[in-house]
């Protein structure tokens, strides 16, 4: 089944076979820079190219192809307006549903350079009221930002009627054409504006890397290119051409995107966009009408007989309701990774208390180690203290033996000495009775 392709608001598909086919040309059989070089097939790359700004310009409504700088997407040439334009105390005016291409750059100006800035509502359907812009202008305001139609709700802008009012109080204005341009016929010579920045990647059919920058006669003076360097122009001089579109232009081009765009610019010529326009308006209703009666879906912008391009947007309440439960199934995930966290610093900490305690078994460990060697250090000093009790013990024990004898010698002499004294006596007293 062939694929169903709905995101034609962030870049066209599928392109018309003769981009592809212009692209694959460039890639394979030339391949050389354009106004770099005088042999052939520069040459070629550089009439290609020519041509591809001649057929931007006149689906533009630009006055001449010079009008139109070469730029790498949308949100590159409202860069080159924004940046190159805008100075210290200049006051801006633009509307909350623009892209962020305008509003992230108008930010950093706020932030970097000191510009002052007014950003107006929009309606429910997005639609931007001329009184709110016209009441937003100040004495100082240099410039209005506005979309020509919306990426979000599809909603056209009354261009016309914004534009003259900022005109009326000395404002320039630039507008951003990313969703019209191809899709809504655009006349640039009729329209009350200076600046129109728009991608060549989607309406206009060409390849990626693909953009363009529309600048009024005469403001080119006021507007400072933020490249400089190489053009195949003027080489002779060290400072940025001052002409268009050389001005805004420096290094090489995207020469095969540019060959993309040069046949998508061609297909869409052949058709013609207000053709392609009534097509896309019927599809829109058709849509419109068949999502209307479902009671899940709610859209959002204008209704079918408003102002707008095929952008659709819509919210499907079932579709809400499950990113309800997404939520609370996050939620519930998020409390069990915390718990999980809990658990796991717990068991971290018992981990560290178990390493304590083997430090502790580990230190007692050495000390019962260091114990047992002065144990056995002492057993064997005891062992010896013993052996020489032991020793000693003998030596008392043949003392007493020797003292015994001795005792035993003095008995002896005492019975001697007592039986001597007694013949003594005895021979006293024979003596006496003689």
């Amino acid at each position: 089944m062939p694929r169903i392709y709905l995101d034609n608001a962030a870049t066209s598909h599928p392109k018309p076979e003769s981009v592809y086919a212009a692209v694959d040309y460039y890639n394979r059989s030339l391949g050389a820079a354009a106004g770099r070089g005088g042999y052939r097939t520069a040459v070629e790359v550089d009439a290609v190219l020519r041509t591809c700004r001649k057929r931007a310009a006149s689906l533009l409504g630009a006055e001449s192809p010079e009008r139109v700088a070469f730029a790498f997407n949308a949100t590159d040439a409202l860069n080159m307006a924004l940046h190159g334009l805008l100075e210290t105390g200049d006051h801006v005016v633009t509307t909350a549903a623009e892209h962020n291409s305008v509003l992230r750059p108008l930010g950093g100006l706020v932030d970097r350079r000191g510009i002052e800035l007014s950003v107006v509502p929009v309606d429910a359907a997005g639609r931007v009221d001329p009184a709110a812009v016209r009441d937003a202008l100040r004495h100082n305001t240099r410039l209005v930002v506005v979309q020509h139609a919306s990426n979000v709700t599809g909603c056209v802008q009354p261009i016309e009627d914004i534009g003259s009012d900022a005109h009326q109080a000395g404002a320039l204005v630039l507008v951003d054409a990313a969703q019209t341009a191809g899709h809504l016929a655009i006349d640039l010579a009729d329209w009350p504006v200076d600046l129109l920045a728009c991608a060549g990647h989607k309406g206009l059919l060409g390849p990626l890397g693909t953009g363009l920058l529309y600048v009024r006669p005469g403001l080119e003076d006021q507007l400072n290119g933020l490249r400089q360097g190489g053009t195949g122009s003027f080489s002779e001089q060290d400072r940025q051409p001052e002409t268009m579109p050389d001005r805004l232009e420096a290094g090489n081009p995207n020469a095969p995107g540019l060959f993309g765009l040069e046949a998508g610019l061609e297909w869409l010529e052949e058709r013609g966009v207000e053709t392609i326009a009534a097509a896309e308006a019927s599809l829109v209703e058709r849509l419109l009408a068949g999502l209307e009666p479902l009671e899940n879906i709610s859209l959002v912008g204008p209704g079918p007989d408003s102002p707008r391009v095929g952008v659709v947007s819509l919210v499907s309440s079932a579709a809400s309701q499950l990113q309800a439960s997404a939520h609370g199934m996050t939620g519930a995930a998020t409390r069990t990774a915390n718990q999980s966290v809990s658990v796991a610093a717990a068991a971290e900490e018992a981990a560290t208390n178990v390493n304590t305690v083997a430090a502790a078994a580990e230190e007692l460990g050495a000390s019962v180690q260091e114990i047992g060697r002065q144990v056995s250090g002492s057993s064997s000093l005891a062992q010896a203290a013993v052996g020489e009790a032991a020793q000693t013990a003998a030596h008392v024990r043949a003392l007493s033996a020797a003292v015994a004898k001795i005792g035993d010698v003095v008995t002896m002499i005492t019975t001697i000495a007592g039986q001597t004294n007694l013949l003594a006596l005895n021979a006293t007293i024979e003596a006496a009775r003689a």
